[in-house]
């Protein structure tokens, strides 16, 4: 049977301030997209309200804009896909191997409290299955307890967009926490690459997570391999 992969993005379209629009980082759901899609994994796409995913305009900007992501861009069918997520309650865990957290700082506002989401992570890892995210999508595993009341990042090596990035790329300001500094209170081995803004992927068992926007497809890489794994298990 063809391994099936839940990617989650954002409905979140803005920061606090209604003038600084945000959204999905469209190339870390592309690149992750076409690796899977090329190792013939069936995909599907949920958002926390279902709906509208918004994307990140900075993203849309050379040279941050590649093939990957004009390619989506150009498709009519896969642009659909991010004007129709799923709604949380319309998924079945049981019916994924992996969910995949995408990322964009419009997450850091709509993942970290939403119950469903962290029912399914919750369902998926405890029956075996991969949890993963990139750059922001890390904040979707913060407050995911398990069914024994632990959290399950705690203790757990991990990456995720650095503090030091924010401040790089002049928007932590703007920032409604530190992500870095949550993973860590809540128990986190938080790892990054010693250069910012360089693809970085870590993988503890199966949890697999990418530090920035440029390491999605390394991060994706890495669960492909896991399912490889499991596969001749």
């Amino acid at each position: 049977m063809s391994k099936r992969i839940l990617h989650v993005v954002s409905n979140v379209a803005h920061y606090d301030d209604p003038s600084h629009p945000t959204g999905l980082w469209l190339s870390e759901l592309t690149h992750a997209y076409d690796v899977f899609a090329e190792k013939g994994y069936e995909q599907r796409i949920v958002s926390p309200k279902g709906g509208v995913s918004p994307l990140e305009p900075r993203a849309l900007k050379w040279p941050l804009l590649d093939a990957s992501a004009k390619a989506w861009l150009a498709d009519k069918s896969r642009m659909e896909l991010l004007s129709t997520t799923a709604r949380p309650d319309e998924i079945d865990p049981a019916d994924y191997d992996v969910i995949y957290f995408t990322g964009g700082h419009a997450v850091m506002w709509d993942f970290p409290e939403s119950e469903g989401l962290q029912r399914i992570t919750r369902a998926i890892w405890e029956r075996g299955g991969i949890v993963s995210s990139v750059c922001h999508g890390y904040c979707g595993l913060l407050n995911t307890k398990l069914s024994d009341g632990a959290l399950l990042v705690a203790g757990k090596r991990l990456t995720g967009f650095s503090w030091a990035e924010e401040v790089l790329a002049g928007v932590a300001k703007y920032m409604p926490y530190n992500a870095e500094a949550e993973m860590k209170r809540r128990g986190a081995r938080y790892q990054k690459a010693l250069l910012p803004f360089i693809s970085y992927a870590v993988a503890d068992g199966r949890l697999v997570t990418g530090q920035n926007p440029w390491s999605a497809r390394a991060t994706a890489v890495k669960v492909a391999a896991l399912l490889r794994v499991r596969v001749r298990e």
